[in-house]
């Protein structure tokens, strides 16, 4: 079940934060780990695809000319991010958005061909039951990918718990394959995906020590997880 305290801690947060503008910043922070995933996947026009934890859409948009014939779909938790989303998606006829967690996917069993989500997983209350939803909501054949930079085989983001005013799990990378295979999935595989962005020399941020220790995570890279679900 859901632990509402949780989530609706989530939701409190990430209101905040579409009502201070940093959604949009995800994008640019996030871009350097999630073209080359985007790389990896080969979307047919017809492919229907949700974005877990989509904050201001910026991936939906993304993915909608990639599967124009198809549907690019979109959930979070957090109101005020979807309400960015929908106005910034309007114009895109193949977008449908919706609220919700993770652990109770609004959407019909095998309706996706493809659930993606970057930088979402750590805070999912129930990993193991999202894994479970993830898996019920695609469709044979379909895969899913997960991408994150708070795993605990990159050293340099552990201290981010202290930092986050949300919980967040520290899982390693052969932890959440455990998850995944326990959920149904198959072919579970990991692999990093290093973050190639310049970094300047002198960091001002909340998120390192400094610029040597940004450095260092940025070249272990991210965690990214593929599981297919049998035909």
């Amino acid at each position: 079940m859901t632990d509402e305290p949780w989530e609706g801690t989530l939701r409190n947060e990430f209101n905040r934060w579409a009502e201070e503008g940093r959604g949009e910043a995800m994008e640019k922070s996030h871009l350097p780990i999630v073209e080359p995933m985007l790389a990896l996947l080969d979307f047919r026009p017809t492919d229907k695809v949700l974005d877990v934890g989509c904050g201001t859409g910026w991936l939906v948009r993304r993915l909608a000319p990639l599967v124009s014939a198809g549907l690019a779909a979109g959930m979070d938790v957090s109101d005020a991010m979807l309400q960015r989303a929908e106005s910034l998606c309007a114009p895109l006829s193949n977008v449908a958005l919706a609220r919700g967690a993770v652990d109770a996917i609004p959407w019909e069993s095998s309706f996706f061909t493809a659930v993606v989500s970057v930088e979402s997983a750590y805070y999912w209350p129930d990993p193991a039951l999202g894994c479970r939803e993830i898996w019920r909501v695609l469709s044979p054949g379909g895969a899913a990918w997960i991408l994150i930079n708070y795993y605990r085989d990159n050293p340099y983001c552990h201290h981010w718990g202290d930092l986050l005013k949300v919980p967040a799990r520290l899982f390693s990378a052969v932890e959440w394959t455990t998850l995944l295979r326990q959920a149904g999935f198959l072919e579970v595989t990991h692999r990093r995906v290093p973050d190639g962005s310049p970094t300047q020399d002198v960091y001002t941020g909340c998120w390192f020590r400094d610029a040597e220790q940004m450095r260092n995570f940025k070249r272990e890279g991210a965690l990214l997880l593929r599981a297919s679900k049998a035909r």
